[in-house]
């Protein structure tokens, strides 16, 4: 089954073509990542330019961009996997969460590709597609584990068994992971997109010079909050004095701000993995990229003898193999059914609990 997958969230327009296996006997001896099958192409786009000048997302102007992008996408794709659109047997698409224009282009050329080809379509949630994808990588873990969900405005632990089989463990309160990286990093006037670019500045911080609080760090459940360590760091700034902060200061306090989200996120992920029984973690989302937390994961895994699995860094960001590999995985589980239909929706607010089996 040839799957196309078309990601269109947010800031970036992802296409893909992912092949899945006939059968799970037919792969049994393939390599670890083909044993679900085997992406055979993959094209992003990436707004950031377009959205410096901004200092963040415009939505219309994302809208817009993934209008012009997507078609000259999928011509690349079927071209670098040496396929025709006609062979495509099912289009998926990002539905929701996200930017409610955005998710309308995707969804709406999916629907039209569908229409005129005469294709199924499977509506995907995004954040199932970001707990996936480590699944894409060259070493994918092997279900259940703990994951780690840290992705623009989503900072969850779950506990996964299988596809469609979620069940929460813990969440932010308020502000996610990545969305305090980014105001934080906007605070320090860095340039967007924020959260690598406070985290390249951390590199030169000074180690313990700056303190900030650990926020639930020890509040005995799984869940976060990072909206008061935010508050925190603009304290710190206001008492240097806005007029004197120097690189070094901005340095030190970004490096400050970055080991204690690494410490929540750490801690609550070990304390997931006790509580659970489970001995693989697997991190998902944009924050999954940094890497001091990738370190401190490692180390802190290793101790209890446990393993940490992270996508590769090209499935950190949205993207469209995410969709088509998630897409393929909930036909091949028996879960949905793709469809032929003329009428689409999209759910910018949509709870990840909605798509599990149990």
């Amino acid at each position: 089954m040839l799957v196309l997958g078309i990601e269109t969230s947010c800031d970036e327009t992802g296409l893909a073509l992912y092949q899945s296996a006939p059968a799970p006997e037919a792969v049994q001896d393939a390599p670890a990542q083909y044993r679900y099958g085997q992406l055979l192409a993959h094209a992003l786009h990436s707004q950031i330019d377009m959205h410096q000048a901004y200092g963040g997302v415009v939505p219309e102007l994302a809208s817009r961009d993934h209008i012009r992008r997507v078609l000259p996408l999928l011509t690349q794709v079927l071209a670098e996997a040496q396929r025709d659109k006609s062979e495509i047997d099912v289009i998926a698409c990002t539905q929701g969460p996200g930017l409610a224009g955005a998710l309308l282009v995707g969804t709406g050329i999916a629907h039209g590709l569908a229409f005129a080809l005469d294709k199924p379509v499977i509506t995907i949630h995004h954040l199932e597609g970001h707990l996936l994808s480590p699944l894409l990588s060259d070493d994918p873990p092997e279900f259940p584990f703990v994951a780690l969900l840290v992705s623009g405005g989503h900072t969850q632990l779950m506990r996964v068994d299988g596809v469609g089989q979620y069940a929460m463990l813990g969440e932010t309160l308020d502000d996610a992971a990545g969305e305090a990286f980014d105001k934080t990093a906007k605070l320090l006037g860095l340039s967007y997109p924020g959260g690598p670019e406070l985290a390249r500045l951390a590199e030169f911080g000074t180690a313990a010079s700056i303190q900030l609080p650990r926020p639930m760090l020890h509040s005995g459940d799984l869940d976060f909050s990072f909206s008061g360590l935010k508050t925190a760091a603009l304290t710190a700034v206001k008492k240097i004095g806005s007029a004197n902060v120097c690189e070094q200061d901005k340095a030190n306090i970004a490096l400050a701000f970055q080991d204690a989200i690494v410490d929540v996120l750490a801690a609550k992920s070990i304390t997931a993995l006790k509580q659970t029984g489970l001995k693989r973690l697997v991190v998902a989302g944009g924050v999954g990229a940094n890497r001091a937390l990738r370190a401190r994961l490692k180390e802190a895994t290793a101790k209890r003898g446990a393993r940490v699995h992270f996508p590769e860094l090209q499935w950190c960001t949205d993207n469209g193999a995410m969709i088509a590999f998630a897409g393929a995985m909930r036909l091949m589980a028996g879960i949905d059914q793709a469809v032929k239909t003329e009428s689409f929706s999209v759910k910018p607010r949509w709870d990840l609990a909605s798509v599990c089996t149990k």
